[in-house]
């Protein structure tokens, strides 16, 4: 069944990476402001537009948009066959949106002409589950998931998203047993001009890293925690091509603080690990705020917020309350998605 939407109308992503950072001037508090509620939800993926409109897409089937100039939300249900759709992956162009479900059949719905969603790929696989979906571009995006065969699955649009092809294990680097992803909160793809990197997790946690577009590819090892499913790079952002960040842990042990956060100043050749054996412990997401010249960070999850004003290498906790995904508005304003919930922070 296909939901028309009028309000699925996007504007262009917004870009929190720039060359002009600011004086720092420390956060010591944060101020949330809970803006959607549906506690029937578990809202992993959100897109935080320039012009302050919120996409969103959860489980259930459900999605919507936040419209800032009414201060109201749109919402539908996604409907296929009889499957019960989880969606933790979206992204936008400057023309469409994009949400895609993790389970067998995956399903990338794309907004048609008539403003209802339209499946412009679908995947039947035992193993398949899709993690994360980001764009270059208006034309040129990628998908990644959790391998069917011996590498990552990962699918590649040219033209819009009209139309994705999945690479073929021999452009890609292969596998090692155990390694996989985590679909927690749409951020183990990070995306720098024409460089992409992508995080891995699982008892292999890696990068891998394509300098234009997918079209080829390298991996590097890292030291972050790994040896379970449970383990490994939960998120992954980059400030410029070379400096970047990445946080995980063990969901499991949330309290664990050591080789969970690293950071690498040569383009995610090499990392480092930062703040090892000190708080905090394991969070879904990590996202650096923007025109701080990559000096600060805010890492999120369900154990709280905390924020970094040194690259990583020290951190401030400032709140207990539990999200799972985190987007930057400006550089004192973000939106952040958990169990129920849209909420608005402002850092102070």
């Amino acid at each position: 069944m296909r939901i028309v939407l009028g309000f699925l109308l996007f504007t262009t992503i917004f870009s929190c990476k720039t060359d002009d950072p600011k004086t720092i001037k420390v956060v010591d508090s944060v101020v949330i402001e809970t803006i959607f509620k549906d506690s029937l939800l578990s809202i992993r993926a959100i897109d935080v537009a320039s012009d302050k409109s919120i996409a969103f897409a959860a489980n259930n089937g459900m999605f919507g948009l936040y419209n800032p100039l009414t201060d109201q939300w749109g919402t539908a249900k996604q409907s296929y066959d009889t499957l019960d759709l989880q969606f933790r992956a979206v992204a936008r162009t400057a023309n469409d949106f994009f949400m895609l479900s993790v389970e067998n059949p995956a399903l990338l719905y794309k907004t048609g002409e008539t403003g209802a969603m339209e499946v412009v790929y679908k995947e039947a696989h035992e193993k398949v589950f899709y993690d994360a979906l980001a764009f270059w571009n208006a034309k040129e995006g990628i998908a990644i998931g959790d391998p069917t065969d011996s590498c990552m699955s990962i699918i590649l649009t040219r033209d819009g998203g009209e139309t994705w092809t999945k690479l073929t294990c021999d452009l890609l680097p292969e596998i090692k047993e155990g390694e996989a992803a985590f679909a927690a909160s749409n951020s183990n793809i990070a995306i720098v001009g024409d460089n992409t990197w992508i995080a891995t997790g699982g008892k292999v946690s890696r990068i891998l890293f394509s300098p234009d577009k997918g079209k080829s590819w390298e991996v590097y090892e890292t030291p972050m925690v790994n040896g379970e499913a449970t383990t490994g790079i939960y998120s992954i952002d980059f400030y410029d091509a070379q400096n970047g960040f990445a946080i995980g842990g063990d969901y499991t042990q949330p309290d664990r603080t050591t080789a969970n956060k690293m950071k690498t100043s040569d383009g995610g050749k090499t990392w480092q690990i930062v703040a090892d054996g000190k708080e905090p412990g394991y969070r879904s997401c990590v996202q650096y705020v923007p025109n701080k010249g990559g000096k600060e960070l805010v890492a999120i999850g369900f154990r709280g917020i905390d924020y970094s004003h040194d690259s990583g290498n020290s951190w401030r906790h400032l709140s207990d309350e539990g999200f799972y995904t985190i987007r930057f508005l400006n550089d004192s304003t973000a939106y952040a998605a958990g169990q129920g919930r849209i909420s608005r922070l402002n850092f102070k």
